[in-house]
């Protein structure tokens, strides 16, 4: 585990990173598309270039891998690393094209392939929310800090996170099943955090998502009491498989809830 200097210094590279992106967030920015349709922006590159020398500086023995430089990591050698960091340097480029605030940055700490430590910092509020299982969850606007618990017991209507750019009939069959329930939608890694700040209780998500789309914020949402589990209960794991993308898995405040009783049978 790192200490506390090197956290503070991460999380003035996330700060850093967002005002990156702020910078081309009102301008008229291209938007060009990878191989598997999603979007890419200028924002996206000059966050990745802002963290990527950023944390390079600041922990030169910690490689970093990137969603922007992973194409260019193999497997072997990113495999051969015990310690890495784990960058979305904008999550939620789709809400950044449509211009509703709802997107971050995502910056975590991988010993082992456990999440230790992680930063996500939503650029147009400012909010900042960084943290750890063993660290405990804190939410910092400007200079006030405030420690997270996520809400349990959780009480009926259950508030459900409810992706705006990626909702499924499994997703809505799963809703179903939870009986009285309050859907929000919210995009980026913000669902996993307002579980952690107690205003949201659970997020299921069916689909693929990679690595860096979940490290930070399961940091987060462990250090605030909650959990991200796959659909064997199991915490999500990191830099472990061939592929970087995660399976199935749901993300609850209290983790006395019967999700398995919610999942498809």
């Amino acid at each position: 585990m790192i200490g506390r200097e090197v956290r503070e210094a991460a999380i003035a590279i996330a700060q850093d990173a967002a005002s990156a992106i702020l910078g081309i967030y009102d301008s008229e920015f291209a938007v060009q598309h990878k191989d598997d349709d999603s979007p890419l922006t200028a924002a996206d590159l000059a966050a990745h270039r802002c963290i990527v020398d950023g944390l390079a500086r600041l922990t030169p023995d910690i490689p970093v891998l990137s969603e922007e430089n992973a194409h260019e990591v193999s497997t072997a050698m990113r495999r051969g690393w015990p310690r890495l960091w784990v960058v979305d340097p904008l999550d939620g480029t789709r809400e950044f094209v449509k211009r509703n605030g709802e997107f971050t940055v995502n910056i975590a700490l991988v010993e082992d392939g456990v999440a230790v430590f992680g930063i996500v910092q939503a650029p147009v509020t400012g909010a900042l929310w960084h943290g750890g299982a063993t660290l405990g969850a804190f939410r910092r606007e400007g200079e006030r800090e405030v420690q997270l618990r996520a809400r349990a017991p959780a009480t009926v209507p259950l508030r459900v996170a409810a992706s705006r750019s990626h909702r499924d009939g499994r997703t809505e069959a799963f809703l179903s099943r939870m009986g009285e329930v309050e859907p929000i939608g919210l995009g980026s890694s913000l669902k996993f955090c307002r579980i952690a700040d107690g205003l949201l209780d659970v997020y299921p998500r069916f689909g693929p998502t990679s690595e860096w789309d979940t490290a930070a914020a399961q940091c987060v949402l462990e250090g605030a009491g909650g959990a991200v589990l796959d659909t064997d209960g199991r915490p999500f794991r990191y830099n472990q498989r061939v592929r970087l993308l995660n399976g199935d898995f749901i993300a609850l405040g209290d983790t006395a809830l019967p999700w398995r009783q919610w999942l498809d049978a």
